[in-house]
């Protein structure tokens, strides 16, 4: 393990996913649908140059788990497409912090889902993230549920549906690790998102013009180079060591949303972050403890 590596490509990872983000909103007038047809479709060939170095190109692409694949694989495109889709109604902060509520998500379905038991420190992390989300979202409230009100309100429900299905896929892909390769995994990921965004054809794809095909193309290489950075990462440190360096896009989307979109984060947007970010490192941390904790009554167990 090299973790200081590991932490670099993860910071790497999600600098170039927020690029891929501000390419999406950029590119304003495309719909979510085309929108997830560049991203994977231009994310694809990068993906497959990098599994043919690896060697993994030939072995890594089979699979006994075609279910699987396919669970994954439509929750993730969801979440990419309702998380495009929600940034045309929010600043680019305010969908990053509401995305954030992903790993209190998994929580609450691994329960629902896998049986797991949600003890005293994870339900106070769960409880305090959405209580930043209710936060972040109470001026939306405010607004009324009419006009640029109810747009906002509108698309914090995209946001945080997105975060949902985001939530499914991980669980999916946590039922397939250990059994599936992570080559097979991004393949099938990138594959079947860009067959299952020419569904959205028949309701209103637009013609890219000028810069637009820049955003377009741009959004697909920076998304696919952040996929493969962000596999790489967890090749040299633990998912529990990393996980707290994600929240790193946060700056990244205060940053981009001000000096390129003239987005100011408000009072409430920025608390309702911070709680949710706390939230999800307690329930990472908490996470990592159990995991070790779980390690060593094996070890203890183990007969010799």
């Amino acid at each position: 393990m090299r973790p200081a590596r590991g932490i670099l490509l993860i910071v790497l990872a999600v600098t170039v996913f927020s690029v891929m983000s501000a390419f999406v909103k950029a590119a304003g007038r495309v719909p979510a649908g085309e929108a997830v047809f560049f991203r994977s479709a231009c994310a694809l060939p990068i993906i497959l140059i990098w599994l043919a170095m690896r060697g993994d190109l030939r072995h890594g692409l089979h699979t006994q788990n075609y279910r699987g694949h396919i669970y994954r694989s439509v929750a993730g495109t969801l979440a990419m497409g309702l998380g495009f889709a929600g940034l045309k109604f929010l600043p680019l902060p305010e969908v990053t912090a509401l995305r954030f509520i992903t790993p209190i998500m998994i929580v609450i379905f691994a329960a629902i889902l896998l049986g797991e038991r949600i003890r005293m420190v994870r339900l106070a992390a769960v409880l305090a993230g959405l209580v930043g989300v209710l936060i972040i979202l109470w001026p939306r409230f405010d607004a009324g549920f009419a006009g640029a009100g109810q747009r906002e309100l509108i698309g914090a429900g995209m946001v945080l549906a997105s975060a949902g299905f985001a939530a499914f896929a991980q669980i999916a892909i946590k039922r397939m690790a250990g059994v599936e390769k992570t080559a097979a995994i991004v393949f099938f990921f990138s594959m079947t998102s860009m067959v299952l965004s020419l569904f959205s054809l028949p309701f209103g794809w637009v013609w890219p013009v000028g810069m637009e095909w820049f955003y377009l193309i741009g959004a697909g290489v920076v998304g696919g180079i952040g996929q493969i950075l962000l596999t790489s990462s967890y090749r040299f440190s633990d998912a529990g060591t990393l996980a707290p360096f994600t929240y790193v896009s946060m700056i990244w989307s205060l940053l981009i949303g001000y000096f390129a979109f003239g987005e100011v984060p408000t009072w409430a947007m920025l608390a309702g972050a911070a709680l949710i970010i706390l939230s999800g490192v307690a329930i990472v941390l908490r996470e990592r403890q159990l995991g070790i904790a779980r390690t060593a009554t094996r070890n203890v167990t183990k007969p010799r």
